[in-house]
């Protein structure tokens, strides 16, 4: 197991407010040494924002990009290799058209667009809005990577270490864990004889860990007076079969991930994560990045594995459709519906759910995909069965949906 990202959340005012910055650079300073200390590679370290739009009195391209690069590089000094701006929000929607022109000004500055308000609501116009950025951001590269520092975000509260999901609520600094840790499910559920056996093992292993994590961190807090406010034990994965949640889900019994028997196994193993006990942050829960995880790299590329399929398993796990490459004429329109699905799913379920959705350009379902990155398995362009929407969902209204009701 690994710590995919020590992710530090500040509220800046603005790029320049310098001594906002400087308790995050001696956090690290502490942080980072202490975790390797006690054998785990720490894999990034990264500072999350509150969200961008209200560090810019002046909404404007040209400010978000200035934003965009004094905090990349003032980051980068601290030893921070990562920047979360946070997300575009509904109440203002000048603020989506900003992102494209600031993710072409930078590496390593990543930005969300929420689908839904607060209040419980989705937003068409936000909808059409995370479909615009996305289909922008595919254009600014060859190979479509630049939406990986993109994501939709509906129903997603702050304080997730993982990114592009990442952004602070404001006030004094804080800290949270991400995890990469599929490895520890695939191991668990290849040496139990039972079901029962396997999800003991999986339970135990995380506790473990997070007994460790959490003494350490608490050390951490007190040295440093930067709040810890936990883990995201998502079990994050490596492109490696021995390191992906798609082998251990098929460890279940799934001959291959896609079938039916798909969902009871998302059900189960997340079910599973659930009972563990630890300092939670962030989504917490199963997560399918497609590009990130070998084996579902390979159902996809196999045909086994569609994007209804991952939305579906949305609903009894996960953190909603990660790294899906698609056609890169896929047009406004077919995205905006599968957003619209995500956020209607995140709200009547009550659970944050995100999407970061690969347009590659030049490429159609089925085409191979030639990502040349360290952290992706090649797989196949998947289909989107969408087409444009009509009537009341062409809208420009909010709709209100309340949590599904235990009856």
């Amino acid at each position: 197991m690994k710590i995919r990202s020590i992710t530090c959340f500040i509220d800046t005012s603005n790029a320049l407010n310098k001594p906002r910055l400087e308790p995050a650079a001696g956090f690290l300073q502490v942080a980072r040494p202490a975790f390797v200390a006690a054998g785990y590679e720490v894999e990034s370290t990264r500072l999350a924002t509150v969200p961008f739009p209200l560090l810019l009195p002046d909404p404007k391209p040209a400010g978000l990009i200035r934003l965009a690069q004094e905090l990349e590089s003032t980051a980068a000094q601290a030893g921070y290799a990562y920047v979360s701006l946070g997300p575009a929000l509904p109440e203002r929607l000048d603020g989506y058209t900003l992102i494209p022109a600031a993710l072409a000004a930078t590496q390593n500055v990543f930005f969300g667009g929420c689908l839904t308000t607060p209040e419980g609501e989705v937003s068409l116009p936000a909808v059409r809005q995370c479909a615009t950025v996305i289909r922008l951001a595919s254009q600014l590269s060859a190979d479509g990577f630049t939406n990986l520092r993109f994501a939709a975000l509906a129903n997603v509260p702050p304080g997730s270490p993982f990114f592009p999901a990442a952004y602070h609520r404001g006030g004094p600094p804080a800290f949270a864990l991400a995890t990469e840790a599929a490895d520890l499910a695939v191991d668990a559920f290849s040496q139990a004889s039972s079901l029962a056996e396997g999800r003991r093992g999986l339970v135990d292993a995380m506790e473990n860990h997070a007994h460790v994590l959490e003494a350490i961190a608490k050390r951490i807090e007190k040295q440093t007076g930067v709040r810890f406010a936990g883990i995201d034990f998502s079990l994050a994965p490596f492109p490696a079969e021995g390191l992906s949640l798609g082998t251990a889900l098929e460890r279940l019994g799934v001959p291959a991930l896609g079938y039916h028997g798909s969902l009871a196994a998302a059900a189960i193993l997340a079910d599973t994560m659930d009972q563990a006990h630890f300092n939670r942050a962030g989504f917490s829960g199963l997560m399918l990045p497609v590009l990130e995880d070998a084996t579902l790299a390979r159902r996809a590329s196999d045909g086994s594995l569609s994007v209804t399929d991952l939305l579906l398993y949305s609903a009894v796990c996960g953190a909603g459709l990660d790294t899906v490459p698609l056609p890169g004429d896929t047009p406004l329109e077919q995205l905006s519906a599968l957003l619209l699905d995500l956020a209607c799913l995140s709200l009547r379920l009550d659970k944050p759910l995100t999407a970061r959705l690969m347009p590659i350009p030049g490429k159609q379902a089925g085409d191979p995909t030639a990502f040349d990155f360290a952290f992706f398995a090649n797989s196949k362009v998947m289909p989107l069965r969408a087409v444009r929407l009509g009537g009341f969902l062409a809208g420009d209204e909010r709709i209100k949906l309340e949590r599904r009701l235990d009856r």
